[in-house]
């Protein structure tokens, strides 16, 4: 039978008649144009089902009505109305008319069904522009998109307002058959589930033609995209091999295709972001560079402070503004810690008094202090000596004639934990007083305990990320890695 494009057949076919419906229609080089057959059988006969086979120049489709698709565990689910989009064929010709036929069997009695042939409007996909479809089980949708001049990469991002049903996106090169089922849309390209939004990166240098296919099918469970699955039906007469009619299993899409960031943006971003964390080892070098030329300066102002004077012969008296810090800025014990009970007026008590607390302010104290200030009571260790001739006596005359071993010095302040936690005051410092030496061996063993592990850990890491971007790359199932899609750039094979 001769038919036309947009006019719906209905008619009836049984075991000794085969309906054969020829088309014809002008095919550009320059304008791609799709054809899609849509067809419903009116009878029931699941048992004998109508065979429809559509043959054009370069492709055979072929489907039966009622659609039986399978899913998870071998469930059975079956279509009454099936919609297939045919793939076109290129021309070399400026313009060719190309001719196709759908043939229409069955091996039941009696069926009857209804064909129609229409084109697709906008099938070919514009960069930017957005387009809604409607898609189904047993009625998929792809289009095509070519790659404009200058565009070497685009970003195909479908959308959805709806979750459910379950729905697979496919980028499939122009090639015939275009696999555009749910139970072979992953036997090429590269294809990614979505609930409400996918996003899936095409290089141009992928696809020699410089063009290729958006397939998008709505898969028959949704236990893909963490749905549930469907129930089956409990009765008597209920098999579990009876399909399970899902009625109109309908999505509601929206897709555009836009190009990717430039090279610039995309070297500008990894710079970027390579610069953030550059900056903090600078600012650990800056800082470590400026910490190490305050000691430097710390350790010659002590170096100045303990060389005796030319003059005198006794070591020189530096005031503490000059090291940074506060006056008196010692160990603090008793009575006399860090210079708040160490006033004068306490002194004057104190020398009155039968009793002198003891209270130890270090033999730095005694370098430190400048020479006009009167000698304080710090403590007499041994020796009958009155309390007021020690205090009246000046600095240099005090440490001229009295021997330092009249002085309890306690020398073992530097690492005797009890007596450095008599301090009034306590710092982290005071209470770690293990040697440099041991702790900065412990702490190499930890750097090269942490280095170690580190590379043990690093390196499984790096081949499954390897591995499974192969994977990836081989299959085209996105859905093994865990990328963001949106944001995600390729870098190579990365």
């Amino acid at each position: 039978k001769e038919a036309r494009f947009n006019t719906t057949y209905t008619d009836w076919v049984d075991a000794d008649l085969l309906n054969i419906y020829a088309f014809n229609h002008s095919v550009r080089r320059n304008r791609t144009e799709g054809v899609r057959v849509s067809v419903n059988v009116l009878s029931d006969h699941k048992d004998l089902p109508v065979l429809f086979v559509v043959r054009q120049k370069e492709a055979v489709v072929s489907f039966q009505v009622p659609l039986i698709l399978r899913g998870l565990y071998q469930r059975k689910y079956v279509y009454q109305e099936v919609s297939r989009t045919l793939c076109q064929p290129q021309t070399k010709a400026e313009v060719e008319t190309q001719h196709f036929y759908v043939d229409v069997s069955t091996l039941s009695l009696n069926a009857s069904y209804q064909l129609r042939v229409t084109h697709v409007e906008n099938f070919v996909l514009r960069t930017n522009k957005r387009f809604s479809f409607n898609a189904t089980a047993a009625q998929p949708q792809y289009f095509k998109y070519e790659f404009p001049e200058g565009v070497d990469s685009v970003i195909v991002k479908v959308t959805s307002a709806m979750a459910f049903p379950c729905s697979v996106i496919s980028i499939q090169d122009i090639l015939c058959p275009v696999y555009d089922l749910d139970n072979n849309v992953a036997f090429i390209g590269m294809y990614q589930t979505m609930t409400k939004k996918a996003a899936i990166t095409v290089q141009k240098k992928d696809f020699p033609s410089n063009s290729f296919y958006v397939v998008v099918v709505v898969k028959t469970e949704d236990e893909a995209c963490g749905g549930a699955l469907p129930y089956y039906p409990l009765s008597k007469d209920a098999s579990p091999d009876e399909p399970v009619d899902q009625h109109n299993r309908q999505k509601m899409l929206e897709v555009m295709v836009s190009p990717t960031i430039t090279s610039e943006a995309y070297v500008g971003s990894v710079l970027f972001c390579l610069g953030i964390f550059l900056s903090f080892y600078v600012l650990t070098l800056f800082i470590a560079c400026w910490e190490s030329c305050r000691q430097q300066k710390r350790k010659g102002l002590l170096a100045a402070m303990d060389s005796p004077s030319l003059d005198t012969g006794h070591a020189r008296s530096i005031p503490d503004s000059f090291l940074g810090r506060a006056p008196y800025d010692s160990y603090g014990y008793g009575s006399f810690g860090n210079g708040s009970s160490g006033s004068a007026e306490g002194i004057t008590d104190s020398m009155g008094s039968a009793e002198v607390p003891y209270g130890y302010a270090g033999q730095e104290q005694f370098k430190r202090r400048t020479p006009s200030a009167p000698m304080r009571p710090l403590s007499v260790a041994m020796g009958e000596r009155s309390l007021e001739n020690v205090a009246g006596r000046p600095r240099l005359d005090s440490l001229s004639s009295v021997e330092e071993d009249d002085y309890d010095t306690l020398a073992d302040i530097d690492y005797d934990k009890n007596v450095i936690r008599t301090k009034q005051y306590l710092c982290v410092a005071d209470l770690a007083r293990k040697d440099k030496r041991v702790l900065r061996k412990k702490y190499q063993i930890y750097f090269w305990n942490i280095a170690t592990i580190a590379v043990f850990y690093a390196l499984p890491v790096i081949q499954l990320v390897i591995t499974y971007q192969t994977v990836v790359n081989v299959t085209g199932n996105q859905d093994i890695c865990y990328y963001n899609f949106l944001c995600a750039h390729p870098l190579g094979n990365l």
